[in-house]
């Protein structure tokens, strides 16, 4: 070691860790002690593994309570909205809210893992939140989905809900749907007719502004208990947080 690190390092250890002042420090040993520390880290990185792991883990908990926070404050419009389709068991113990948008591969990806969650789960309340933002083919879609709740019933939004998913290739069109819609046995002349409703555009609207508020900008984005999961999440994951949440 240099003998102005040494300096400094024996000043370091003679010092109370509360009277160190870095700006007290010469040019010169600012030079030496930030070279020490380099030297230090790059004889030992799993240091800096450690503090980063350490940063990580202080982050996420401060997201959980402010996750907390914004279910708490918004969780009528959450889980009580009065627009949205309830499926699974509307009495359950449990409610799990899903932001979708019919364009994304990852709700897509989710959805016969979600399914099967609240098919296993007899106790499972289940909302789906539609919130479109990834293009216009998305806004479509999700008219067309929530036009056919309030013109055909929830029954036939479930058919267009899984349908989209599990069934529906290619653009969303006015075309395209109405052969959908008649795939499904669906009234396509009524549901086309109720897609630019106001009350739709309103919906669409206030599911935005919920999004904004809870600060959710992706899909698919599931709100369960006072938690928020953001992204696909495998089932046997979805079923540990449905247990915790429980617990």
């Amino acid at each position: 070691m240099k003998p102005a690190a040494l300096g400094l390092a024996a000043l370091l250890l003679a010092t109370p860790a509360l009277a160190f002042d870095p700006a007290a420090m010469s040019e010169s040993e600012r030079e030496a002690f930030r070279a020490e520390v380099r030297a230090y880290l790059l004889e030992n990185p799993e240091v800096l593994m450690e503090a980063i792991s350490a940063l990580e883990a202080k982050q996420a908990e401060a997201q959980i309570a402010e996750d907390a926070n914004l279910i708490l404050a918004n969780a009528a419009d959450i889980y009580d909205d009065g627009w949205s389709w309830v499926g699974g068991n509307p009495e359950g113990n449990i409610t799990i809210v899903e932001f979708v948008d019919y364009r994304c591969g990852y709700c897509r990806k989710a959805h016969p893992d979600v399914q099967a969650l609240v098919d296993g789960d007899d106790d499972i309340r289940y909302v789906i939140k539609e919130f479109p933002i990834l293009g216009d083919q998305s806004v479509i879609a999700s008219r067309f989905a929530i036009a056919t709740l309030r013109v055909a019933g929830e029954d036939a939004y479930k058919k267009v809900h899984d349908g989209f998913y599990e069934d529906f290739r290619g653009d969303v069109t006015v075309d395209t749907l109405s052969a959908f819609a008649e795939d499904l046995g669906l009234d396509t002349d009524a549901i086309l007719a109720a897609m630019d409703a106001p009350e739709v555009t309103k919906i669409i609207e206030e599911n935005h502004l919920l999004a904004q508020r809870l600060k959710i900008s992706g899909t698919p984005t599931f709100v369960l208990g006072d938690q928020m999961v953001r992204g696909y999440v495998p089932l046997d994951a979805m079923q540990s947080i449905v247990a915790e949440v429980r617990g």
